[in-house]
């Protein structure tokens, strides 16, 4: 057990919960208490029974979201289930509190059933004012997520989104320092989970004017058999999907043989993937982004060794975390503001690049704000806020 995770089991027995729930009204008076229960709870109920939209004005429903996970993909540790996920859980939401000010509540549900999950989430979604899916693995995260967005309100699988949005904020800054349009950048996705198909759909439109996308110049995902190409029969349908914007010029080979002349390597698959050489095979002034933790797909000093200009990494000890507490506070934020009925992704396009605009100077040691700046939540959700309402 590493010191911090001993500090963390005595921080946690200490405090047996990182959140809890504070009174906004004490009850002090007879008064008080007729007015918080009954009757007086009575009429606030009545105008919601007639006017369910006055439930955002009465009750905590504007300002609250349910973190949701099955416990079947937490962190680095895999399938731990429901109750060994609470603690994570209790985690984000104590993020959502410090950084948005929004209260959230972790749901962690005693199911690993598609279909129980999307019933559950819809059983309970009145009170809340957004869902964030969270350590649900794929490929059922993705049927999940679907299937919620006739909700009306908000339904976010963070672990897709939220690391695609900070990851293309990450790239755009990262172009500027090494002098290369984002439009034309070359990118290799290593991974085809959840991270790595949100991250392959945003660079598809890592621009939106006047209803026009811009793309990045071409982008390439292998998993653990090399590149996904159309001449494969092993792959599965999301896989299959995936062709219909990647690869199209039909490349073959292992993630060695495409990284050859590409501009920019994202890593969301395992450590110690890559070496010095492999860097050195790809274009001039390589952007690598090697998100795998504990142990990036390549350490930073190796890929340094190989001659890349920016490194980022999922780890907090090195420069440019690609951390997801720089965009879910704050998209959740601006959408619950906004009254959005969905994260749509015009809002995820405009939540990257106030990511990236919050850098004013972007170095190779800097590309994205530290994950403690309490300024990035506030920027992220006006930006979002001002795309839903568009």
């Amino acid at each position: 057990m590493s010191d911090f995770g001993q500090r963390s089991v005595i921080l946690h027995e200490q405090l047996r919960g990182k959140i809890g729930i504070s009174t906004k009204l004490p009850i002090e008076t007879q008064d008080d208490l007729s007015l918080a229960y009954t009757p007086g709870v009575a009429e606030p109920c009545n105008l919601i029974a007639a006017d369910p939209s006055r439930a955002r004005d009465l009750t905590i429903k504007r300002n609250t979201v349910a973190v949701v996970s099955d416990g079947s993909s937490v962190l680095g540790l895999g399938n731990i289930g429901a109750l060994a996920a609470i603690p994570v859980m209790e985690g984000k939401c104590l993020l959502f509190k410090e950084y948005a000010g929004i209260d959230a509540f972790p749901i962690c549900l005693d199911t690993q059933d598609t279909e129980e999950i999307i019933e559950t989430v819809r059983r309970i979604a009145p009170v809340f004012g957004g869902v964030n899916l969270e350590d649900i693995s794929a490929p059922r995260c993705f049927e999940v997520e679907k299937r919620l967005q006739d909700l009306g309100i908000p339904v976010f699988h963070d672990d897709q989104h939220g690391t695609a949005i900070v990851l293309l904020a990450a790239m755009l800054n990262a172009a500027k320092v090494v002098g290369k349009k984002p439009e034309d950048l070359r990118v290799v996705i290593n991974g085809a989970g959840a991270a790595g198909t949100a991250i392959a759909k945003l660079l598809r439109c890592i621009e939106q004017d006047s209803n026009v996308c811009t793309p990045v110049a071409d982008v390439i995902i292998c998993d653990s058999k090399g590149a996904i190409h159309a001449g494969r029969n092993d792959l599965n349908s999301q896989k299959e999907a995936l062709l219909s914007f990647t690869n199209l010029n039909g490349k073959t080979g292992s993630l060695h043989d495409i990284l050859v002349g590409t501009d920019v390597f994202v890593g969301v698959s395992k450590g110690n993937l890559l070496t010095p050489d492999d860097i050195r095979t790809m274009a001039q002034d390589p952007i690598i982004l090697a998100m795998a933790n504990p142990t990036p797909e390549i350490m930073p000093h190796l890929a340094r060794e190989g001659g890349a200009a920016v490194i980022g990494t999922g780890r907090s000890d090195f420069p440019n975390q690609v951390n997801n507490v720089l965009a879910f506070p704050g998209i959740f934020r601006g959408a619950l503001d906004a009254n959005a009925a969905q994260i749509t992704p015009e809002m995820k396009i405009a939540a990257a690049h106030a990511l990236a605009n919050s850098i004013n100077n972007p170095t190779a040691d800097r590309v994205l704000p530290s994950p403690l700046d309490r300024t990035v939540a506030p920027l992220v959700a006006k930006a979002v806020y001002r795309a839903a309402m568009v």
